[in-house]
């Protein structure tokens, strides 16, 4: 019997006209998110990626979100496709009743996704510097007079999916960080600098041909630059403490990801962004051990260690990336002398 997602993507086809619903052949949800059902859709020799939001996040906290985010997300993979077609996936359409689109569905030898690559230990392919770039790149244009900022006045749904589960939850847990994480807040919450993607996470990253394809744009909105940046770079510095045997070279990439991003910085003094991003990214480290959406491969030691690391640089921040990274490395030192 059709299950209600098969039957959903039939009807994304037909409305899309993409095909009848009797030419699908296979419809197979796809794992790996919490706020939208996935799914590759198969019809003859063509597949499609399908993706609908869901109004309920799958986690275990209370996380809702509206369903109308999926048209900011839609809008938002049309600029990455108008700006840089290489890193872009190719689009079929999009059903405002269904708050439904299908998209290029992604795979072969050349695609990997950069999550699996660096929990995998993978060798540096320089994935760091490249998604760097193109996040860069879409800054750089979206601040610029003449970019149309219409379909990302978004900064509710951001609150709600970003800023409340990642930052109030997680202050919530620490009342004595309520006043620096409740500045951040409001940071985030009150800029309309450039274009968030929102979730620039390793998770949502494929690599095809050696090139950066960011996905899952559903945070997408005008706001501050420093998010999306801290977000990228808090997944490096996670990754950094549960894989010592790569520390080194995950800490690295956070230098090497500034370096590539800062080359783009035309709408503001680059110093004040970086201080910026050091502030919001040891928050981060902090929502993803005690926020609605902990991070899944960290264990409880390991947490501890994020925990003590975060706390300390929220207290004592500092001005700079490489002077964020040498104090994370020292902790690190210490905690396993």
């Amino acid at each position: 019997m059709p299950t209600e997602l098969d039957q959903r993507c039939r009807s994304l086809v037909v409305e899309l006209g993409l095909g009848a619903a009797a030419d699908v052949t296979e419809v197979e949800p796809l794992t790996g998110g919490v706020a939208s059902d996935i799914a590759m859709v198969a019809k003859k020799n063509r597949r499609f990626c399908v993706k609908f939001a869901l109004p309920k996040l799958k986690v275990a906290a209370d996380w809702h979100a509206p369903v109308h985010r999926n048209a900011a997300e839609y809008a938002w993979l049309k600029v990455a496709a108008d700006l840089l077609p290489e890193s872009a996936v190719q689009l079929f359409g999009r059903s405002e009743e269904q708050h439904g689109f299908a998209m290029e569905f992604l795979d072969g030898d050349d695609v990997y996704l950069w999550k699996a690559s660096l929990l995998a230990e993978a060798p540096d392919q320089g994935e760091a510097a490249r998604v760097a770039d193109m996040i860069g790149r879409i800054h750089a244009a979206s601040s610029k007079p003449g970019f149309d900022a219409a379909p990302f006045q978004n900064r509710d749904d951001f609150r709600a999916l970003r800023i409340e589960p990642y930052l109030t939850y997680t202050a919530g847990n620490h009342p004595d960080l309520a006043e620096p994480i409740g500045a951040l807040e409001a940071m985030l919450y009150d800029s309309q600098q450039v274009l968030v993607h929102g979730d620039v996470s390793p998770k949502n990253i494929l690599f095809r041909t050696g090139g950066p394809v960011l996905l899952d744009a559903e945070c997408a909105t005008m706001g501050d630059a420093s998010f999306d940046p801290s977000f990228c770079l808090n997944h490096l510095v996670l990754k950094a403490v549960h894989l010592p045997g790569s520390r080194g070279r995950l800490l690295a990439d956070v230098g090497r990801f500034w370096n590539a991003y800062a080359q783009h910085i035309g709408w503001e003094p680059a110093q004040d962004l970086e201080a910026r991003i050091c502030r919001l990214l040891p928050a981060l480290m902090l929502g993803r051990v005690d926020g609605k959406s902990p991070v899944e491969y960290l264990d409880e030691t390991e947490r501890a260690q994020v925990r003590r690391i975060a706390i300390s640089l929220i207290c004592e921040p500092t001005d700079r990336l490489d002077a964020f990274v040498k104090r994370v490395a020292s902790e690190l030192k210490e905690e396993s002398a």
